[in-house]
């Protein structure tokens, strides 16, 4: 079984306009969100093998603030270039080859590719992903080459307002 999580970035501050799209770091929002949403993710018992990030400052800044959460080693974040704004089709192809002896992978990223994914290849009734969501989707599969193209067996989304527990979705969505 593979278990992916797909997490876009946390909000992202403009105040300075003079940043490339690339730089921009998070704002106050995200950066109290960011921990917060970690959080709920420990106390699921979520214990990652891998870390991918975008390049982006801010996805980089979420995924830090993660791993610090979930224990797991800062330097073993895999920083990607091509998860930087990648479209839905990019991001597949991407977990398609994740290493198969990883089993529980957080990706951070950003939207619309993610909002895309989900909702376009794993038909979950998804209309946006915020910043700092958190789509935890679980494959039958024990490759990720099969899982980035299946139906999920079963799916969570949760962001930083809902205030209920993570909705989930089962293979009948």
């Amino acid at each position: 079984m593979k278990t992916l999580l797909l997490i876009r970035h946390a909000k992202s501050s403009w105040d300075d306009s003079t940043l490339d799209d690339h730089e921009r770091p998070l704002n106050q929002r995200g950066k109290a969100n960011a921990p917060i949403m970690a959080k709920r993710l420990q106390k699921l018992g979520i214990k990652p093998d891998m870390l991918f990030s975008s390049t982006a400052q801010r996805a980089a800044s979420t995924a830090q603030v993660f791993a610090d959460q979930l224990n797991f080693p800062q330097p073993k974040i895999s920083y990607e270039h091509d998860l930087y704004l990648a479209s839905a089709g990019m991001i597949q192809d991407m977990i398609s080859k994740i290493e198969n002896s990883l089993n529980s992978v957080l990706v951070f990223g950003h939207n619309p590719g993610f909002t895309v994914l989900v909702r376009q290849v794993w038909g979950l009734p998804i209309d946006n992903i915020p910043t700092c969501g958190i789509v935890s989707l679980k494959f039958g599969s024990s490759t990720w080459e099969k899982a980035s193209s299946q139906l999920p067996s079963g799916a969570t989304f949760d962001f930083p307002k809902n205030s209920s527990p993570p909705i989930s979705f089962s293979e009948k969505n």
